[in-house]
């Protein structure tokens, strides 16, 4: 695997690639590398002949008061990792790399109402972050395909309408959600967990999964059953942000009639924030 940090290296590396016909898939990243990323590498390398991964710590995506500074940085077991996988390429810019002109005269791509639901509404501007910097790696890197993974499902279903809305020819893949054997989704972030903590935070999924269970069994009543939801989480130690039983089409609240939905969640255990989800099909 080679490592390039500018943009012109890269493209010059892909650019042969390109000219004979080979199909590029990408995939970005923040780092610190679990388990879940290398599946989408793996997804990646089953869906095209070349892959890229990025590293890059987004700092359009980070609020005031959140873990920019501390978010963990692994670049060179990162870079094992992604070798052992079969990456091909990884890009790992600085700041000045991907914003030359800084960060308050960058232009912003914002995917409007959906950037503002739940985690949009908990971290302000959180979604225009990811946007303008995913918008931009995809001109740089003008992959054939992307992969994401589909723990931050709303962040998908945004990516997803960036790249139609704005007609960016590159297809959107998804890989289910990684989870430990306690059923804890994997997270960067949950390296911020201490013992007793982690052994706490497979609560969230325990009760996403009993929501999911009553909606099946017949239960519509969903806005009583986001605030037993709230309370069980509360019970367990978790410090509530959001419980959202919604439509999986536009991720408005779901109603009586909906048949395809999803359960998002949101909760802090300690120092970390979780976030969560099922779907469900009735």
């Amino acid at each position: 695997m080679l490592t390039l940090a500018t943009i012109a290296s890269l493209r010059n590396e892909l650019r042969p690639h390109r000219q004979a016909g080979r199909t590029i898939a990408f995939v970005p990243t923040m780092g610190n590398l679990h388990a879940g990323h290398i599946q989408l590498i793996e997804k990646a390398a089953q869906s095209a002949d070349i892959v890229v991964a990025s590293i890059f710590v987004n700092p359009l995506q980070f609020g005031k008061n959140e873990d920019l500074s501390s978010y963990p940085r692994t670049l060179q077991e990162d870079q094992r990792k992604l070798t052992e996988a079969g990456c091909h390429y990884l890009f790992a810019p600085n700041e000045d790399e991907v914003y030359p002109n800084g960060r308050d005269s960058q232009t912003r791509v914002e995917v409007p109402v959906l950037s503002d639901l739940y985690c949009g509404e908990a971290r302000p501007g959180h979604f225009s972050g990811v946007t303008t910097v995913v918008c931009k790696l995809f001109n740089i890197v003008q992959p054939d395909i992307a992969v994401f993974g589909e723990k931050d499902y709303q962040q998908l279903r945004i990516v997803r309408k960036m790249v139609s809305d704005l007609c960016i020819a590159t297809e959107i893949l998804s890989v289910p959600v990684v989870r430990a054997e306690s059923g804890l989704a994997l997270s960067s972030r949950n390296g911020y967990l201490s013992v007793s903590e982690l052994q706490q935070a497979p609560a969230l999924r325990q009760t996403i999964h009993d929501a999911a269970n009553q909606i099946k069994s017949g239960r519509q009543d969903y806005s009583q059953l986001e605030h037993e939801a709230t309370v069980t989480l509360e019970a367990s130690g978790f410090r509530r942000d959001y419980f959202r039983i919604v439509r999986r089409a536009d991720l408005a609240p779901a109603q009586a009639d909906d048949t395809e939905l999803v359960i998002l969640a949101a909760a802090w255990m300690g120092p970390a924030r979780l976030i969560d989800n099922q779907e469900l099909d009735l």
